[in-house]
C-alpha cells in the first residue's frame, strides 16, 4: 500500500494529462449499450424476467440482448390461459418487440432521483450494476463484449473493478476474482459448469466464446453457495438462448456481427438466429475467430496466433406457465502458447469439446410456487498439446488432457408468505456432478493419473422482508464430495513405482447472513458476513508430473484438507438518477489455504530426475493460512445535456491485498488500479474515452519478479441506424470503431506465470459491426 501510495502524485499527473486530453475532443466521448436498472443478482434469469429486461431496452441496444434479471419470478397469471389465434405465445412473447427509440431526459430537471430509469440509464459498460441480493455483482452485455478485442470472455471483463485475468495466451485468459482464481472459481453456461480443463493450469483454455453470450453475470460474496464449494471465490456465468426461452415477436429474430483487429490482423464473424410458432422455438448459432501473431511495442510476439470456430442448435417447447428445452454445442480452437522457450517449441493446443445441455421453468404461484427450475449439462472434453519436433519435422503430442463431466442442478421457489416477522421467500435445491479427469504425457509422468470425482450437495436460500426498507437474506449448504484417483505412497519420498489407489472425502459446509437496507435516492446498503469451505479437487490431491505452461513439476498432497475461508462484506449501491455508484469494502480469512508451495528442487519430466534436474521448480501443494482485504468503487455522474444527448464521466479504483500468515505474500495479485473516463450518448451515437492507471506491483512472493505500472488508454464509438424492414420490425445496424492501448504502452501482468517472458498487445484499432432483425 505504501508503494502505491508513493506513486499516486505522479499517475496523477499522467492521469490528469489524458483527461485534458480527453476533454478537449468534445462530444466523442463513447459509451456503450443502455442497459437497465432492472439488472441483478442471481444467474440464470427466468424467461419472463428476461423478458421483461427485454421489454426495458431502448437506444441503440439490441433487440435479442438478454440482461440477467433479479432472481424473482413474476407471479401473475393471464387472465385466460387460451391464446389468441395467430398470436404470438410463450414467456417472453408480449415483450420482445423492438422497442422504439426514446429521447434521453436532462439531467438538469432539477431532482437527481425523480428522473425515471427509462428515461436516463446507467451508461453503457457498465461499471454499476442493480444490486437486489448481498453479493457484489457485474453484469456485461452483448454490446459492450462485441467491440471488445479478445477470443475470450475475460478479455471483456478484466477492466472491470475486481476482476483481473491470467493473461497466459491470447486463447487461453481465465478470469480471476479478488485475487482468486482456478478451483475458486466457477465459470458456467446456462448455469451448467463448461465441464473443461482450465482450472488445471493458466494455458488452458475455457470453451465459451465471447460472441455465444448474449450477457455475462460476474457473482462476487454469498450467493456463490449456491454453485457449489468449488465457487468459493466466485462465479462467471454466461447467459444466451441457446435453449430458447421466449418465442419471438414475429416469429423470427436474428443477428450478424463482425469484427477486425489490426493489431493481430484478426478477423472474426458470428451468427445467431430465434424461429419460434405454436409453442415451439428452435436456435441455432455459429461462429469463427483467427488471429495471427499480435504486435507489441516491442515488436511481434512469436506463437501467440488463434483459431477457433463453433456452432449451437436447440429447441424448447415454451408454454405459459414454463418452458423446456436442450441444446447441442460444438467447440474447437487451436492457440498457440506464447513464451521463449514454447515459441521455440512451436508450442500449441488443439482442443475440442462436445457439450449437451438441457434446462427448464415450471411456475405455478396458484399453489405457493414461484418456480420450479431444472439445469442439466453433458460434456465431452478433450485436448493436445502439440510441439514441433525438429529432428522429425512434424508435430508431436507431448501431453493430452480429458474431461468428461456431467452436472444436474433443480431448486424450487415460494411465492413469497406471510410470518409474524414479515414476508418470507424461501429457495432449495440439489446439485449433483461427476468428473472424470485425465492428463496423460508421452514425453514423462502422468501429471493426472485417470481420477473420478462425484459430488453432491444441497442448498437453502431465505430472505425475510423485516420493514418496506430491510431485507434479511440467508444461506447455507452442505455437500459431499469423493475423490478416487492414485498417488505415491509417500509424496516426501515419492519413489517411481510407488503409486497407491487413494479415495478421499470431504464434507464442506457453508453458510451466509446478510442485510439489505433501502436508503432515501436510490441508495441500497448491504451488510455480510459469510463462512464458505472448498473441498481440495484431483489435481491438488494426486498431481505428480510437468507441467511445462508453468514451468513447474507439480506432486499433489492426499493429507491436505477443506479450506476455510471467512469473510465479511459491505458495500453501497445506486444504480438509478444522475449519479450512479457502487462500492465494496471486504475482508476475509482464510484457514488452509491450498497453494502450490516451491520447495526449491529442480526436475526434469520425471519424478526421478527431482533434485538433480535443470528445468522445472518442484511444486508441493500444500496449506497455510491467508488473509485476503480489498476495495472496489466504481462512479458514474451524467453531468449535462449536450447536442441531442448526454455527456458523463466516470470513475473506477480497485485493489486486493493478500497474505500468508507467515508474512509472505499470495502470488500473482493483480495491483492497485484507478481509472475513469468521459462518455456521450444519444439515440444513436454512442462514445466515450477512458483511462485505466494499473500501479507497480511490489507486492510478491518470494519467486516472483516485481511487475511495473502501465497506463490503458482507450476510446470508442459506434452508430445505430434504422432500416427499412417488414411486419412491424425494423433492423437494426451498429458500426463503431474502438481503439485499444491507444498509449501503445508495454503491459504485463502481474498475474500471468509468463509476465516477464510475454507482453501483451500493443496499440489496437477495432472495426465491428451487427446487423440485428
Amino acid at each position: 500500500m505504501g508503494a502505491a501510495l508513493e506513486e499516486l502524485g505522479e499517475m496523477m499527473r499522467r492521469y490528469v494529462g489524458l483527461t485534458v486530453a480527453a476533454v478537449a475532443l468534445g462530444p466523442i466521448s463513447p459509451t456503450l449499450a443502455q442497459e437497465t436498472h432492472a439488472q441483478a443478482a442471481t444467474p440464470p434469469a427466468s424467461a419472463n424476467q428476461q423478458a421483461q429486461s427485454n421489454s426495458q431496452t431502448v437506444g441503440a441496444e439490441l433487440p435479442s440482448v438478454v440482461v440477467v434479471a433479479p432472481k424473482k419470478v413474476a407471479t401473475s397469471k393471464p387472465k385466460s390461459r387460451k391464446p389468441k389465434r395467430n398470436a404470438p405465445t410463450g414467456l417472453k412473447a408480449a415483450t420482445s418487440k423492438p422497442v422504439a427509440p426514446q429521447s434521453v431526459s436532462s439531467p438538469d430537471s432539477g431532482n437527481d432521483d425523480a428522473v425515471s430509469a427509462a428515461t436516463i440509464l446507467p451508461p453503457p459498460g457498465t461499471l454499476i450494476t442493480a444490486q437486489t441480493g448481498t453479493q457484489a455483482t457485474t453484469v456485461t452485455n452483448a454490446r459492450n463484449i462485441i467491440p471488445t478485442h479478445g477470443a475470450t470472455l475475460t478479455d471483456t471483463l478484466d477492466q472491470q473493478p475486481g476482476i483481473a485475468g491470467s493473461t497466459f495466451a491470447p486463447g487461453a485468459n481465465r478470469p480471476i476474482l479478488r485475487g482468486l482464481d482456478n478451483n475458486r472459481v466457477r465459470i458456467q453456461e446456462n448455469g451448467i459448469a463448461t465441464g473443461d480443463v482450465s482450472d488445471i493450469s493458466e494455458d488452458h483454455a475455457f470453451p465459451v466464446d465471447p460472441y455465444s453470450a448474449d450477457s455475462v453475470t460476474v457473482l462476487r460474496g454469498p450467493s456463490t453457495i449456491r454453485y457449489g464449494s468449488q465457487a468459493i471465490g466466485g462465479v462467471v456465468s454466461a447467459e444466451n438462448q441457446r435453449i430458447p426461452t421466449y418465442i419471438p415477436y414475429g416469429g423470427f429474430t436474428g443477428q450478424i456481427t463482425g469484427g477486425l483487429s489490426s493489431v493481430d490482423n484478426g478477423r472474426d464473424g458470428a451468427f445467431k438466429a430465434t424461429a419460434g410458432s405454436q409453442g415451439f422455438a428452435i436456435h441455432a448459432d455459429g461462429f469463427a475467430r483467427h488471429a495471427d501473431n499480435y504486435d507489441t511495442p516491442e515488436g511481434r510476439q512469436e506463437n501467440s496466433f488463434l483459431d477457433s470456430r463453433g456452432a449451437s442448435i436447440g429447441g424448447s417447447f415454451i408454454g405459459r406457465d414454463g418452458f423446456l428445452g436442450v441444446s447441442y454445442t460444438r467447440f474447437d480452437s487451436l492457440y498457440a502458447v506464447p513464451g521463449i522457450e514454447a515459441a521455440e517449441e512451436k508450442s500449441r493446443i488443439d482442443m475440442g469439446q462436445d457439450k449437451i445441455n438441457a434446462k427448464g421453468e415450471w411456475r405455478a404461484p396458484e399453489m405457493g410456487i414461484a418456480a420450479v427450475r431444472g439445469w442439466f449439462g453433458w460434456t465431452n472434453y478433450a485436448h493436445n498439446e502439440l510441439v514441433f519436433e525438429a529432428d522429425e519435422g512434424s508435430d508431436a503430442v507431448g501431453s493430452r488432457f480429458t474431461n468428461r463431466y456431467t452436472e444436474g442442478r433443480a431448486e424450487i421457489e415460494t411465492v413469497p408468505f406471510a410470518t409474524a416477522f414479515g414476508a418470507l421467500t424461501s429457495t432449495a435445491g440439489i446439485q449433483i456432478s461427476n468428473r472424470q479427469l485425465a492428463g496423460i504425457s508421452f514425453e514423462g509422468d502422468n501429471l493426472l493419473e485417470p481420477n473420478t470425482t462425484d459430488s453432491i450437495g444441497g442448498y437453502l436460500f431465505e430472505e425475510l422482508r423485516l420493514t418496506p426498507a430491510l431485507r434479511l437474506q440467508a444461506s447455507g449448504r452442505v455437500e459431499n464430495d469423493n475423490v478416487s484417483g492414485s498417488m505415491y505412497a509417500d509424496i516426501m519420498n515419492p519413489l517411481p513405482d510407488s503409486l497407491v489407489a487413494e479415495r478421499k472425502s470431504f464434507t464442506p459446509v457453508s453458510g451466509s447472513l446478510g442485510l439489505l437496507y433501502d436508503l432515501p435516492h436510490g441508495i441500497v446498503a448491504r451488510l455480510t458476513g459469510t463462512y464458505a469451505e472448498r473441498a481440495p479437487v484431483a489435481q491438488e490431491l494426486f498431481s505428480k508430473g510437468a507441467h511445462e505452461a508453468t514451468e513447474t513439476f507439480e506432486i499433489g498432497n492426499p493429507d491436505i484438507g477443506i479450506e476455510t475461508s471467512k469473510s465479511i462484506e459491505f458495500g453501497f449501491n445506486k444504480a438509478v438518477g444522475r449519479w450512479r455508484f457502487d462500492s465494496s469494502f471486504y475482508y476475509a480469512k482464510f484457514d488452509g489455504y491450498i497453494f502450490r508451495d516451491f520447495t526449491g528442487a529442480k526436475c526434469d519430466d520425471t519424478i526421478a530426475s527431482c533434485g538433480s534436474g535443470s528445468e522445472l521448480d518442484q511444486v508441493i501443494f500444500n496449506q497455510r493460512d491467508a488473509t485476503f482485504y480489498g476495495v472496489e468503487l466504481a462512479t458514474e455522474y451524467d453531468v449535462a445535456q449536450i447536442w441531442n444527448g448526454i455527456w458523463g464521466v466516470s470513475a473506477q479504483y480497485d485493489f486486493v491485498h493478500a497474505e500468508f500468515s507467515n508474512g509472505e505474500y499470495v502470488p500473482r495479485m493483480p495491483p492497485h488500479r484507478i481509472g475513469g473516463g468521459l462518455y456521450y450518448r444519444d439515440d444513436a451515437w454512442q462514445a466515450k474515452v477512458s483511462s485505466l492507471y494499473a500501479f507497480n506491483q511490489n507486492d510478491i512472493a518470494p519467486h516472483e519478479t516485481p511487475t511495473a505500472g502501465y497506463t490503458l488508454v482507450n476510446a470508442e464509438i459506434s452508430y445505430t441506424m434504422t432500416l427499412n424492414g417488414e411486419g412491424g420490425i425494423a433492423p437494426k445496424l451498429i458500426i463503431g470503431l474502438k481503439g485499444e492501448n491507444l498509449l501503445n504502452e508495454d503491459i504485463r501482468s502481474s498475474a500471468s506465470f509468463k509476465k516477464d517472458e510475454v507482453l501483451q498487445p500493443g496499440a489496437n484499432a477495432r472495426l465491428f459491426g451487427t446487423l440485428v432483425y
